[in-house]
């Protein structure tokens, strides 16, 4: 007997180191291959970018895995133990592999068998690590094998700590939502501080499979699984009883964050901000690296900037007539699931798309958009309205495309059963009422800045960036019309000619390569010799024109690129009167050098950049200023700070022509379109045929710009001036953006010497003379005392004016702009 016990054990020993040296080769042939473990010390997950308003608030994010990396210490103690208790919870006592886990999982699986179920796994945390960041997820027994090679290597690299942190942060928690701080935003929109225990416990649940335990699709399953994990929670003593048996009765609470821009207007802006992030750093740096971008955007000029320009397009638009419904649909049945199918304009809250149930001679009745529940399902109210024929009286204008325009006297006349139309709700004598409303097709842009230092602080490039992303403030390219004018003035002002210089407002005719330029005074009309200043204020060609001439287009161009307005101007007479092709926020920069004594301005969306480690990778402010950083005052004498930037214009000239354009608001072109509480300057700006209309505007420390106009360039009718449409746009803007703030006059630089003159003859005026006006002058300049005229010799002969060449300094440019 003890020989037979004798031989089976000899046998058995035979066998096991058979087995053994096989398991052994075995190892060793799978290892061999395995990835390395120690890229984990430079884990760098995708993480989201994430784009704030100069306040704080979050505008944007942007990120293929909406991931926010959170360290350990970062996360709670409670967000842990669900984990832990959901995964693994010997995980701080198992040295990588569970071997209790794993014997229970298989005798789990032995008693599932044959009965179609999907086994059950036994992977800890450093499994799972292992398999998420250096495996795939293929279900092999060589990858298992692998995973816990890796897992007991990890082990001994890492501390738990690090582990958990690797886990938590990469783990897949479906809606595209990657490790724990950025599901606890997708799901809950809280932070992980906030989040409550049942909370917390569904998050804890999904990674193993997300979409079976979707919140809307598979509430049941998700709430079974949520119960759980609050049960392991409680029995692993994270939890006191009481607080998980209320856990499980919670309802899931799942609140799905929307995506895209958060601030409210910022959609033009957030999305020029994006394209600056992609040219600086490319694709994968927006969308993988966590960029932190501190923006310029002022989030109440922006809101007060789209209102502003939104009044002032619907404004335009309704006054021409009502263009027809969205679209049409079939009311006999459910109107409100058709009326979900379309799109409205999510960035025009106010305003809301309803359907035409019934119309008669007072009113029209209408089916509101029902809403939506929190899954994203259609809501199941029907609410009705009705729009007075008096709050749609506008659309009693019906002119509908390929029709003559028509007037109409009752709703049942503009609208039909089956219409779908917007309206905005008002409130009128305590009543709530609804206005028919209509996307205006005509466009517009607005831009605001800081004219000390370029920041941007407001942009809206369109109507709706729903109903057209263009940005018209920084694509569009239009013709700025006589909005070019102060610049073709502060050259002159800068090259020895005087605000009382006189030149002749009469006809003119310019003849190049055997074509003839007429320009013309918008009205027609001139009024004889003027001085520069009456030239601004009224906004004359034909003045304009005789000056640029004087002086040389070669002059005016270099200081057009000088300004910024273009980077290579044709020097021709035509140019003089902004017949080139420039954007508002060009021209808004170009007005901010006149606004704030003639420094250079670099237009900025973007105050900073930190790389996801907090680094600063971007500053806008290039001013250096090296005693700022003391820690503590010690006598020494206030921080000074240097400003670098180049000094394109003298101040004296800046303020020469600002002085001018303050007379284009009291007294010109833009008289009683702009009245704010304090000085203001500001040139309006109209091209041929109201194709385009500008106002440009600043104060001491604000300027604004404003365009309006079709995409493409139409005609917008008779009147449709820069001062009739634009600067009612900037004025609303301004009389919001500078309420509450004291009016600052606008900054005299030391030396300007300020006489009377005849605002006619622009000589010195006498004691008693009327029609004076105060007027600047620089030192060692003033009134002249002999009247002269330039362009007089030209208008005298009544010849026309012949140019040497098509390329000569006073060239023609046909259908030039600049009318207004």
């Amino acid at each position: 007997m003890i020989r037979l016990i004798g031989y089976l054990f000899g046998i058995g020993a035979v066998l096991f180191l058979i087995v053994a040296a096989g398991v052994a080769w075995y190892i060793g042939d799978v290892s061999k291959d395995l990835p390395d473990y120690e890229v984990l010390n430079s884990y760098e997950p995708p993480v989201t970018t994430r784009v704030h308003a100069a306040s704080g608030d979050l505008m944007a994010e942007y990120a293929r895995e909406r991931r926010l990396f959170l360290p350990i210490q970062a996360i709670p103690d409670r967000v842990k133990a669900a984990f832990l208790s959901a995964e693994d919870k010997n995980f701080y006592s198992h040295p990588g592999v569970d071997p209790i886990g794993l014997a229970r999982a298989i005798v789990t699986n032995v008693q599932n068998l044959g009965s179609g179920r999907r086994p059950v796994g036994a992977s800890t945390i450093t499994q799972q690590v292992a398999k998420n960041f250096l495996l795939s997820a293929d279900q092999t027994i060589d990858r298992k094998v692998k995973e816990a090679i890796l897992s007991f290597r990890i082990e001994q690299a890492y501390s738990k700590d690090r582990i958990l942190e690797l886990y938590l942060n990469e783990i897949f928690f479906g809606q595209n939502a990657y490790g724990i701080a950025g599901a606890a935003l997708t799901y809950f929109n809280k932070s992980v501080n906030e989040m409550t225990i049942a909370e917390t416990a569904y998050l804890a649940a999904l990674p193993k499979a997300p979409s079976n335990y979707h919140p809307f699709r598979q509430t049941e399953r998700a709430i079974e699984r949520r119960n759980w994990v609050v049960d392991r929670m409680v029995e692993n003593g994270y939890v006191s009883a009481a607080d998980g048996a209320d856990a499980k009765q919670q309802p899931l609470g799942v609140t799905p964050r929307k995506t895209g821009s958060y601030l409210f207007a910022s959609e033009y802006f957030a999305e020029e901000v994006r394209r600056e992030l992609i040219d600086r750093y490319g694709n994968d740096a927006l969308y993988e690296g966590g960029l932190s971008v501190r923006t310029t955007l002022d989030p109440k000029l922006q809101a007060l900037a789209r209102k502003a320009l939104q009044k002032g397009l619907t404004s335009y638009d309704e006054r021409r007539g009502f263009r027809g419904p969205v679209k049409n649909i079939d009311v006999s049945g459910d109107w409100g699931a058709l009326l979900d199918e379309i799109d409205p304009l999510r960035d025009v809250p106010e305003w809301q798309l309803a359907v035409v149930l019934s119309a008669s001679d007072e009113a029209v009745e209408v089916g509101m958009r029902p809403g939506r529940e929190v899954s994203g399902s259609v809501g199941s109210e029907r609410l009705t309205a009705s729009i007075l024929a008096e709050d749609m009286k506008w659309a009693f204008r019906v002119n509908l495309p390929g029709e003559k325009a028509k007037n109409v006297k009752k709703p049942s006349e503009v609208l039909n059963p089956g219409d779908v139309v917007y309206v905005e709700a008002f409130e009128k004598e305590g009543a709530q009422r609804l206005r028919l409303r209509q996307p205006p097709k005509v466009q517009g842009a607005l831009v605001a800045m800081d004219p000390h230092t370029g920041r941007v602080l407001a942009m809206v490039g369109g109507f709706s960036y729903a109903q057209s992303e263009f940005n018209r403030a920084t694509q569009a390219e239009r013709q700025p019309g006589s909005a070019f004018k102060p610049f073709v003035y502060a050259a002159a002002l800068d090259n020895g000619y005087t605000p009382a210089s006189v030149v002749m407002d009469a006809p003119i005719e310019i003849v190049s390569g055997g074509e003839i330029w007429k320009p013309k005074n918008y009205g027609g009309g001139s009024a004889g010799p003027s001085t520069l200043r009456l030239g601004i204020e009224r906004s004359r060609n034909l003045m304009t024109v005789r000056l640029a001439r004087d002086m040389g287009m070669n002059l005016v161009a270099e200081y057009a690129e000088r300004f910024g307005v273009y980077d290579d101007m044709l020097p021709v007479l035509a140019m003089s009167l902004g017949s080139g092709e420039t954007t508002v926020m060009r021209m808004v920069s170009a007005y901010s050098v006149l606004a704030n004594g003639g420094k250079q301005i670099k237009p900025s969306l973007i105050d900073r950049i930190q790389d996801r480690y907090g680094k600063t990778i971007f500053k806008h402010e290039e001013r250096s200023c090296d005693a700022c950083v003391a820690t503590a005052w010690l006598s020494q004498p206030e921080p000074e700070v240097v400003d670098t930037r180049e000094q394109v214009l003298d101040p004296m000239t800046a303020y020469q022509i600002t002085s001018m354009m303050e007379g284009v608001v009291t007294r010109g072109t833009a008289a009683s379109k702009v009245n704010l509480d304090r000085p203001t300057a500001g040139k309006t700006g109209t091209t041929n045929e109201e194709k385009d209309a500008w106002f440009m505007g600043y104060t001491a420390d604000l300027v604004a710009g404003v365009f309006i106009g079709f995409d493409n360039p139409t005609p917008m009718g008779r009147g449709s001036t820069g001062g009739a449409l634009a600067a009612p746009v900037f004025n609303e803007f301004m009389l919001g953006a500078l309420e509450g703030t004291r009016p600052v006059d606008f900054r005299v630089p030391q030396g300007m010497k300020l006489i009377a003159i005849n605002r006619k003859t622009g000589m010195q005026a006498f004691p008693g003379e009327g029609d004076v006006i105060m007027e600047a002058f620089k030192p060692g300049t003033g009134p002249s005392d002999v009247y002269s005229v330039i362009g007089l010799e030209d208008y005298a002969t009544g010849e026309a004016i012949t140019t040497i060449s098509p390329q000569a300094n006073q060239a023609v440019v046909n259908g030039a702009g600049g009318l207004y």
